[in-house]
């Protein structure tokens, strides 16, 4: 009799931790129900988020409006109303801002549209309709019509760029522009 007892609660403690786990999973499914196709599973108002480093803030991120998908399969943050990002490298701070911008998470990438505007450190503007920033490579790039005033006054109306995130390498395609040429630094012979 002794072997059965023991049998018998065996069977019903497997039963229970196994109804446990079927009801956790049952909950999930059951959230995931409530919401509505193309819901985003959170929306933030009034956003002000800050991102630190050893103590210090390093990016300070406000938007009016956030709405987070990442309950789906392709996760994605969506700004509708806009965004304004301070970036502080050291003590020098630059400045990007949209009226509207996705980041999508799997990627790293960022999509700023509408009047995108980025102020670098030492006075570099940027204003385009649209530009891409990809996070893991620290590389911003756009298909489309940009204008750009670099910090020795020299300037860029073109309508495609690459360029790394500190504008140290800068590539432009379709372009036009005044570019200043530092006259001590030419090559021999010239």
């Amino acid at each position: 009799m002794s072997i059965f007892k023991y049998m018998f609660k065996s069977v019903m403690t497997l039963l229970v931790v196994i109804a446990l786990f079927s009801c956790e999973g049952n909950y999930k499914n059951i959230q995931k129900m409530n919401l509505k196709d193309e819901e985003p599973g959170a929306v933030g108002k009034t956003i002000n988020l800050k991102f630190t480093d050893s103590g210090k803030v390093t990016v300070n991120l406000i938007a009016p409006v956030l709405k987070d998908y990442s309950n789906f399969k392709f996760p994605y943050r969506e700004f509708p109303k806009g965004i304004t990002l301070y970036f502080w490298d050291k003590e020098e701070k630059s400045t990007v801002s949209s009226d509207y911008a996705v980041e999508y998470k799997s990627t790293g990438l960022i999509d700023l549209r509408g009047n995108v505007t980025i102020t670098t450190s030492d006075s570099t503007v940027v204003n385009a309709n649209q530009l891409y920033w990809d996070q893991v490579n620290k590389w911003i790039f756009t298909n489309q019509a940009y204008q750009i005033k670099f910090a020795d006054g020299s300037y860029n109306d073109g309508s495609q760029f690459d360029s790394n995130q500190e504008f140290t390498i800068f590539l432009s395609r379709k372009n036009k522009g005044v570019q200043l040429i530092d006259k001590n630094e030419t090559t021999n012979g010239e």
